[in-house]
């Protein structure tokens, strides 16, 4: 939907509205609720009959908020608990020093607690687009450090998320659970959802969805979205 932790674009957000006032709307992402803010409802402009539309599952469906009554409420959490924590900071921490990918002057948090979900950013939570997209172009590092990560934690769910970043979460929490758990509490079939995934093939964070029945689409980045998205809006009547 958008570059790298920026907002999302004027026609994006407009694309969106028309999307929302067409169909039930779902964002899943490695990221805080937060983030999905910043990024998205605010950028919106939306008023309460599509925000109640929209369904926002932020660090990678580990949890889920709907917009009732004027507000955002929690629908569910996967919290971790303060020991597993220190076991996925600790981890984290020795794996990126043996490696050589610990940062020694980041742009803001390296390794942030999001609650139910821990995140190691390589350079830094605010680092430039263009310094992140240049950092691991095939990927290569994020695999070396979720590998050596997954290795000390088997009993958790290690993925390489973003363009920079190793996310941990609770075992068998995914985007394909997050789908799964949309599925349960809405009543939607699979048959009735369209995912869109920029990291689809194997070994990417979309890869599980596949497994689940759903339909998806390979984007590569905004742009991309932007087409598909488009050509659903104009084949659909409001």
């Amino acid at each position: 939907l958008a570059v790298t932790k920026s907002p999302v674009s004027e026609n994006m957000a407009s694309l969106l509205r028309e999307l929302l006032r067409r169909f039930e709307v779902c964002v899943i992402s490695g990221g805080t609720f937060s983030q999905f803010k910043l990024q998205l409802v605010d950028r919106l402009a939306a008023g309460p009959e599509l925000l109640t539309r929209l369904h926002i599952m932020p660090t990678s469906g580990t949890r889920y908020l709907r917009f009732e009554d004027g507000e955002w409420r929690v629908q569910y959490s996967q919290d971790l608990t303060d020991d597993t924590k220190e076991r996925i900071v600790a981890a984290l921490d020795e794996c990126a020093k043996q490696l050589g990918y610990w940062e020694t002057s980041p742009h803001g948090e390296i390794i942030e607690d999001r609650g139910s979900q821990i995140t190691f950013s390589a350079l830094g939570q605010l680092a430039l687009a263009d310094a992140k997209y240049a950092w691991d172009p095939d990927g290569g590092k994020k695999q070396a450090l979720r590998n050596a990560v997954a290795a000390q934690l088997p009993d958790l769910e290690v993925r390489a998320g973003g363009t920079t970043s190793i996310d941990v979460t609770n075992a068998g929490i995914d985007k394909a659970y997050g789908m799964r758990k949309l599925m349960q509490l809405t009543g939607a079939s699979a048959a009735e959802i369209l995912f869109f995934g920029d990291k689809l093939e194997a070994g990417g964070n979309d890869h599980a969805v596949i497994g689940t029945g759903i339909d998806c689409i390979a984007v590569r980045d905004p742009s991309d979205t932007a087409v598909a998205v488009e050509a659903i809006v104009k084949v659909t009547p409001s």
